[in-house]
């Protein structure tokens, strides 16, 4: 080992100017054994350093490297696993755990001895060592060593030294001097021995003589002494006075904190105060405005809404702790409170007046509107209640429970308000729609009553009386007149209520534009309430109201409304949707029942008037659907839209029942069907209105539901008819249909239109044949039984060598029809044909030349028949196709 680190020192550490003090062979704990050394070491220059060194040897030389190196001051805990039993394993604790086995406990021990000297000498203690026997430790350093090591003693730490240059050049010299100095070390030994005692005989000579300097050096010690001491004695008497000047400033420090702690007071107090001035002082002008200031006209409406603003600022300012406590924040709160509470009840009172007073003045325009299909305006009302738009959120922030009375106000004012003018719109638009009748046209100059104009302003302030009596009377007599025009009709069509043949077409429209006019009234009214209500309640700001609105949404009178009050109780609804739409259905209550009966009315006039309002009513649903799916007008105009699509549904019903019930009479032929004939009516007019409708598909489901029963309805009649022939019936009636259908090119009747055409192609086919029969009888059996050899088997050229059908039997049965016979057969055929079809469908020449074509059909097929089985006879019939062609043009020319 000692041969290794003498190595190590000469070939590693030497070159870095550091001396190796102790070194111990180890390797990893738990890994293959792969031997290397730890060497504790220090620099040879100042400040001394001290590293813990891991030297590896070469694998491809017999040489050593330095692998890694740490400070010791890294170095925080030593662990030797165990104080009492030897163990080869330690733990060296640097910025990680390191564990290593040495190759004997002794080297073991020496390395973490030399690691405890270099504590205890440059680090000052402070590396830990865990599981060291003291013994150990102690042994390191002895107690009278102690001092030496912690004075700078180097060589009891240092176990060897090697000698540096000039110390080597020394001793070459002073051996070159002596020439047995190798060959005889004892006698070389012993004269060094010799010249040392005489350089410590010198030295001692040296000593004694220099006695006398000594004494004057010693005696210039104590004069010095004295001077320390005199020294000593006026800086004693600087410290005093230092002392006391130190207690001035002290003092003088104390007072200077004191003052500067008082004016920091002085500051903050200052502070608070100009805080709860600033924003807890509410201006003389705020305060006047607030007390008397004038809500009538504009300049003061701004007044008091910059006054309500600067005092909802001064109650909502975010106090800092302790503020509340003081007496004056108290007294000015409560200040703030009496004069929101003040102005609150004079806003609330005076926007009530304004309520009021709207209701006399717009009562003031009725009469003029009576006789006008037209709705009052409201905007000017709206405008100037507008102006207190932010007063009324300044209200609802404020005080929720007088902005909830004002809301409930003006929800009973509005309402009896909007109902008597809406009544009295939908009386004008009713007198308006019996009179473009013939019979209720004397209703149009029916003069309103001024009592009834009269009794509707007293209701709007309180009056309990309903305006229904000329609603009523006007039914009745709406009723009557149906009733009248009912027995005059004998259509199929009449749909339980009135003949659609009776109206015109001027009529219709008129009553078209009369149910636009009025949705066109209604809707604007409702749009320009709406957007009032979302501005001047502030609903756009997704806050809740009363319950009161909700109950008076689902409550449609007055005493449920008065019981279902709880003021000051808010409940959340969803959204500001659902409140203004619930709003909007209180005031606008009476909209959807007099809708119904305007459109009841409609239908009994003309049934035909659900298509105009179906249309009429879907554009507009679908419009404010576009708009706002969830609001008032578009819930409403979509209840009502379900009614006239039940309407609409009963006009198609009724006209299949109608069909159902048809009878038809026993004695004259059928014709044109009435109710096919209305169908093309209605098909016609559907057409014309749903040209460019938004539900469209209504009409074509009806239009299918219809085709079908028409086409049942058509099939029955020809099954029961006694005069005419059931394929005439068909024929006839299914190519008016499939002409009607063709003409108006109704998509979604494609299928049924190929249909009515085969069914008449059939019919027609089926008809000829019956007609026509067998013109030339006794022929056709005669040539049925030839048919019926050649079935059986015989040659068609060997035929005519049977009896029965040989070539004399065939003449004779063609002379039995020569063209005279032929010529009075068609003609007596024309006269049948023309007996069973009717001259509106006009299909007479249609029926002639089908059975032209037919008869010549057959005279080919016989002609064939004899060309093919009696070859070389020369017989032939006694008339040709041009004379058959002839025949049938002079007989059809002649009628």
């Amino acid at each position: 080992m000692t041969a290794i680190k003498h190595a190590l020192q000469r070939d590693i550490f030497t070159p870095n100017d550091e001396r190796l003090l102790s070194i111990v062979n180890v390797c990893k704990a738990g890994k293959k054994k792969r031997n290397c050394f730890l060497c504790a070491t220090v620099t040879t220059e100042r400040p001394v350093q001290v590293n813990v060194v891991k030297v590896k040897k070469s694998d491809k030389g017999d040489f050593y490297k330095r692998q890694t190196a740490w400070a010791l001051r890294d170095l925080a805990v030593v662990d030797a696993k165990d104080a009492v039993k030897e163990n080869a394993e330690f733990d060296l604790h640097f910025d990680k755990v390191y564990k290593w086995v040495a190759s004997s406990t002794v080297e073991k021990n020496t390395f973490i001895s030399c690691i405890w000297k270099l504590n205890q000498r440059y680090l000052r203690k402070k590396i830990d060592f865990v599981n060291v026997s003291s013994q150990l430790l102690e042994e390191s350093v002895p107690s009278g060593e102690n001092q030496s090591v912690a004075g700078g003693d180097e060589e009891a730490v240092d176990e060897y030294q090697e000698l540096n240059a000039r110390e080597e050049q020394d001793i070459e010299i002073m051996m070159e001097g002596c020439e047995y100095a190798i060959s005889n070390a004892e006698a070389f030994a012993e004269k060094l021995s010799r010249e040392l005692q005489v350089l410590d005989g010198a030295n001692i000579q040296s000593i004694m003589a220099s006695e006398k300097q000594v004494n004057i050096l010693m005696k210039l010690l104590d004069e010095a002494l004295k001077e320390v001491d005199q020294i000593e004695l006026k800086l004693s008497s600087y410290e005093e006075m230092l002392q006391s000047v130190k207690e001035q400033m002290d003092q003088i420090s104390e007072s200077n904190h004191l003052i500067h702690l008082s004016n920091t007071n002085n500051v903050k107090l200052l502070s608070e105060i100009e805080f709860l001035v600033n924003h807890m002082d509410l201006a003389k002008g705020h305060i006047k405005a607030l007390q008397e200031g004038d809500l009538t006209s504009s300049r003061g409406i701004e007044a008091c809404t910059n006054a309500a603003d600067a005092l909802l600022q001064c109650m909502n300012v975010a106090l800092r702790p302790g503020h509340d406590m003081l007496q004056a924040v108290k007294q000015q709160q409560q200040r703030f409170s009496d004069l929101r509470e003040q102005f609150a009840r004079r806003l609330a009172s005076h926007l009530n007046s304004v309520f009021v007073q709207q209701g006399h003045d717009q009562s003031s325009t009725l009469a003029q509107h009576s006789v006008e299909l037209t709705l009052p305006n409201h905007h000017p009302f709206h405008r100037d209640l507008l102006r207190y738009a932010k007063l009324m959120e300044w209200l609802k922030n404020t005080d929720y429970m007088k902005y909830e009375g004002l809301t409930k106000n003006y929800m009973d004012y509005l309402s009896r308000l909007y109902e008597r003018e809406i009544k009295d719109f939908f009386e004008v638009a009713k007198i308006k729609m019996t009179g473009t009748t013939r019979e209720g046209k004397k209703f149009a100059t029916l003069p309103r009553k001024e009592s009834a104009v009269k009794q509707e302003t007293e209701s709007l302030h309180g009056s309990s009386g309903k305006l229904t009596g000329s609603t009523s009377s006007l039914n009745k007599l709406s009723v009557q007149s149906s009733g009248n025009r009912r027995s005059q009709s004998s259509s199929l069509l009449d749909m339980g209520n009135m003949s659609a043949s009776d109206l015109d077409v001027a009529d219709r429209t008129k009553f078209d534009k009369i149910f636009e006019q009025v949705l066109s009234e209604l809707e604007p009214l409702c749009l320009a309430e709406q957007d009032f209500i979302s501005k001047f309640f502030k609903l756009q700001q997704h806050q809740s109201i009363s319950g009161t609105l909700t109950s008076e949404a689902e409550e449609m009178d007055g005493g449920a409304l008065s019981r279902s009050y709880t003021p000051g109780v808010p409940q959340t609804i969803s959204s500001e949707k659902d409140m203004i739409r619930q709003m909007m259905t209180r005031i606008f209550r009476c909209i959807e029942p007099e809708l119904n009966n305007l459109i009841a009315l409609g239908d009994k006039i003309d049934s035909f008037n659900s298509l105009y309002m179906l249309v009429k009513m879907s554009h507009h649903v679908w419009t404010a659907q576009n708009v706002d799916p969830a609001s008032f007008l578009s819930t409403t105009l979509g209840n009502v839209l379900v009614t006239v699509k039940r309407n609409f549904d009963k006009c198609i019903s009724n006209q299949m029942k109608q069909m159902d019930e048809v009878k038809i009479s026993k004695k004259s032929k059928v014709g044109i069907l009435p109710f096919v004939a209305e169908f093309e009516e209605f098909a016609a007019l559907a057409e014309s209105i749903f040209k460019s409708a938004e539900r469209r598909g209504d009409l074509d489901k009806a239009y299918i539901k219809l085709i079908r029963a028409v086409f049942v309805s058509v099939e029955k009649v020809a099954n029961e008819s006694q005069k005419t022939p059931r394929d005439v019936v068909m024929m006839e009636n299914f190519h008016h249909i499939f002409a009607t259908l063709s003409r108006l090119k109704i998509s979604c009747l494609e299928a049924e239109k190929k249909e009515a055409k085969q069914k008449y192609t059939d019919h027609l086919q089926s008809y000829v044949i019956y007609s026509l029969g067998q013109p030339l009888e006794k022929l056709n059996h005669f040539f049925e039984g030839v048919e019926a050899r050649v079935a059986q088997g015989v040659r068609e050229e060997e035929v005519s060598y049977q009896l029965a059908f040989n070539k004399q039997e065939l003449r004779k049965v063609i002379k039995e029809y020569p063209g005279k016979e032929v010529k009075k057969g068609l003609d007596n055929l024309y006269k049948k044909v023309d007996k069973h079809l009717c001259e509106e469908e006009n299909l007479l020449q249609v029926v002639w030349h089908s059975m032209q074509d037919e008869f010549i059909r057959q005279y080919k097929h016989f002609e064939g028949l004899i060309a093919r089985c009696y070859p070389g006879s020369g017989i032939t019939m006694e008339f040709t196709i041009q004379d058959i062609l002839d025949y049938c043009s002079s007989i059809a020319q002649s009628h």
